[in-house]
């Protein structure tokens, strides 16, 4: 399956637009498990479903913009990222209607990357800080799209960026401790 979804990829990068309806059933359920996963951090009420990210995502990553991909891994880490932009739009949007666009800043829970589920400026702060993060190290920044916008596990966020566990647990950990830091200045 991996080797299916890399030739489709390829397929697409190089213009086929009947590839992109192949990649999609190979890859749905993977994503639609992942915006579960996110959508469970989110405030109630939320009106953005798990399916609506996930077709959102995947327009952007197959629209007329399609990047070149190098294989499975580097395509879920842009499903990541492409999540994550998509619920940030919907977090500032809301934020400016309901609440002026003013950012209140909250410590992240030690045991966890974590923003209120009830309040849209978390999740705004967590992205001002996250695109800091992605000045200093792209890696961590990476890291933490894949840990907290798609929900993956250690092991399989390892797989994605071709590191050992290990070192996507220490990672995670500094990550999350420098998001800390910049999010209660």
């Amino acid at each position: 399956m991996n080797r299916d979804i890399t030739r489709i990829l390829s397929a697409i990068e190089q213009g086929d637009q009947a590839a992109a309806s192949e990649l999609l059933p190979l890859v749905y359920e993977e994503l639609r498990r992942l915006a579960a996963s996110r959508m469970k951090q989110e405030r109630s009420g939320q009106t953005l479903q798990p399916t609506a990210l996930v077709h959102e995502a995947f327009l952007r990553l197959v629209g007329e913009d399609a990047k070149q991909w190098d294989g499975r891994g580097h395509f879920f880490a842009a499903a990541a990222e492409a999540m994550r932009r998509i619920l940030i739009e919907n977090a500032r949007r809301k934020g400016r209607i309901k609440r002026g666009g003013e950012l209140n800043r909250q410590d992240l829970d030690d045991n966890d990357l974590a923003v209120s589920p009830e309040n849209v400026d978390d999740l705004l702060a967590l992205d001002e800080a996250l695109t800091k993060l992605a000045e200093e190290d792209a890696d961590l920044a990476k890291l933490v799209e894949l840990r907290y916008f798609t929900g993956l596990t250690i092991e399989e966020t390892a797989q994605v960026l071709e590191v050992s566990p290990r070192t996507t647990k220490r990672n995670w950990a500094y990550a999350r401790a420098w998001l800390q830091r910049e999010m209660s200045r």
